[in-house]
């Protein structure tokens, strides 16, 4: 068991005062709210705002609360209209959508094909699965103005699944203007079509976000069903305040200063239990998995006997006991794809599971030519789901012969870094740490990080030729037990090859106040839409 390092209560206090400030600072709105407000701590602090920019949970979150999408996804997993409703032709190879009546965007232009159109050009630029789609893909155009046709080269039977995928990176619609900036530049405005918009004038990264009701917003007439459905707005604001003190947040939680916190630490959960103003549920009940990712591009993690012997170092336990520490909420499961699921399946990950890899580490790193080069490990310490994960795999990692600098940093900053392909000397990486929720990697087109693309796929730029054949043989198979037999070949490769290091699952918590209702669950969450609070 790794415990994490505690601060001396001098440095707690001082930390404490800090956070109470921030949290003055915060509420007090240069912009007094009207009506019904809900302040939000979430898991991270909001610094990039383009949800095509980045896989950040917070950008996909903040994504959610202006933008829109053309199809989703169901609590019974079944994609659903949105902004528009579709056709398939008899031959499966042309989709035809139209946009429903009422769209606008913020600025009160109406949306448009075209607007959709660059939309999804720019977002299946850079997701894995909207790679996969273009691949297929003959053309995508507006055809006039409320209408868009997706033509195939052949039958694909992932369309809709891709374009109405819940989380990372989400095919949010927005303007044309705004589309046609390239993907890995952010767009310089925040308009969308969604159900708040984005108040710009009141973002202070670090501090707070806020949005405000949509009074111009039409919503579907279906109920509210994870992302689907009616996104009834009922409160007229929204804060995201930044709290990384974890104790400031919960007793803020339980003074009742804030309403909601996405991540309660999970030691503290009896004392939040005991509070029966809070309700204590876990919104999305799939889960997450965590991970870590190597640098492919610069030693030592170019060589795969390195990438071996670092993997053999590492075993799940050990950081799920440090992550979490509660066997109610952490699952040890070496499957890529997530166990309980078609795809999951052990092979490869017998080491990682039972945590008897160290001796092997060992032997491999003394026989794979690793000149001692320190591995450069971002170690952000704001994040509750991300402190735990680089402490412990530094520490085995040491033990197996490595040399390890533990950079510590915050999250937004690795979200930043992770991007760049300078070498770790001039400001760049070995390994970072990350989680997926389970719908990001339940299978193999899903699985970002499961790509061979190199320096067009994830950050750490893995390449491998064979992963891509196999996932093009995935989505031609033509049945569930042939994807299940590609889908473990994918798993052996990528444990073979040290793709990336799935370090367990666990499901997350979250907690808010008794006066707020209507808070939906599903595998892209929290959402605020439906959600109300009494007074």
């Amino acid at each position: 068991m790794f415990k994490l390092m505690r601060r001396g209560p001098r440095a707690f206090a001082s930390k404490l005062a800090l956070s109470v400030v921030a949290l003055s600072t915060a509420l007090a709105s240069p912009v007094l709210a009207a009506g019904k407000t809900i302040t939000a701590v979430m898991h991270s602090d909001l610094r990039i705002i383009d949800p095509i920019f980045t896989t950040a949970y917070i950008t996909r979150d903040h994504g959610y609360m202006i933008y829109d999408t053309l199809v989703a996804p169901d609590s019974n997993f079944k994609i659903q209209p949105q902004m528009a409703d579709w056709k398939v032709s008899d031959d499966k190879l042309t989709y035809t959508f139209t946009l429903r009546d009422g769209l606008k965007w913020h600025d009160g232009a109406p949306v448009t094909a075209e607007d959709c159109v660059a939309s999804l050009k720019r977002w299946a630029a850079v997701d894995g699965m909207g790679q996969k789609l273009l691949d297929f893909t003959a053309s995508i155009e507006a055809t006039d103005a409320k209408t868009i046709t997706l033509k195939l080269k052949e039958p694909y039977g992932l369309v809709l699944d891709s374009i109405g995928k819940p989380s990372s990176r989400v095919a949010f619609m927005m303007p044309k203007r705004l589309a046609e900036t390239p993907p890995d530049k952010q767009i310089p405005e925040q308009i969308g079509s969604g159900p708040f918009k984005f108040v710009q004038s009141e973002f202070q990264p670090g501090v707070k976000a806020v949005y405000v009701k949509n009074t111009d917003y039409v919503p579907r007439k279906e109920p509210s069903s994870w992302t689907s459905g009616g996104k009834v707005v009922k409160v007229d604001r929204v804060e995201w305040i930044t709290m990384p003190d974890s104790q400031t947040a919960v007793n803020a939680l339980q003074s009742g200063d804030i309403d909601f916190m996405e991540n309660l630490p999970y030691d503290m959960l009896p004392l939040l239990e005991a509070n029966k103003e809070i309700t204590i549920e876990v919104s999305n009940k799939f889960g997450f998995q965590t991970l870590g990712r190597m640098n492919f591009l610069y030693p030592p993690f170019d060589n795969v006997k390195v990438r071996r012997a670092a993997f053999l170092a590492i075993n799940q336990k050990d950081v799920l006991d440090a992550l979490v520490g509660n066997a109610k909420y952490q699952k040890i499961c070496g499957a890529f794809f997530v166990c309980d699921t078609p795809f999951a399946t052990e092979v490869g990950g017998e080491t990682l599971v039972k945590g008897n890899g160290m001796a092997e580490a060992k032997k491999a790193l003394a026989e794979s030519g690793y000149d001692g080069t320190p591995i450069v490990i971002m170690a952000p310490g704001d994040v509750t789901t991300l402190k735990a994960q680089p402490i412990v795999a530094a520490q085995l990692l040491r033990e197996a012969g490595f040399k390890v600098d533990l950079q510590a940093t915050d999250w937004q900053t690795v979200v930043s870094r992770r991007a760049s392909q300078k070498p770790p000397k001039e400001g760049g990486w070995n390994m970072f740490f990350t989680n997926w929720v389970a719908a990001d990697v339940s299978n193999p087109i899903a699985n970002l990080s499961i790509g061979g693309q190199g320096k067009k796929g994830w950050f750490g730029w893995a390449e491998n030729a064979k992963i891509e054949k196999l996932k093009d043989d995935f989505v031609r198979a033509a049945s569930l037990d042939d994807q299940k037999k590609i889908a473990a070949e994918i798993q052996k490769e990528a444990y073979e090859q040290v793709i990336y290091i799935p370090l367990g699952q666990y499901l997350l918590p979250s907690g808010w106040r008794k006066s707020l209702t209507g808070v939906l669950d599903g595998p892209a969450t929290p959402l605020f839409w439906n959600v109300d609070k009494s007074e």
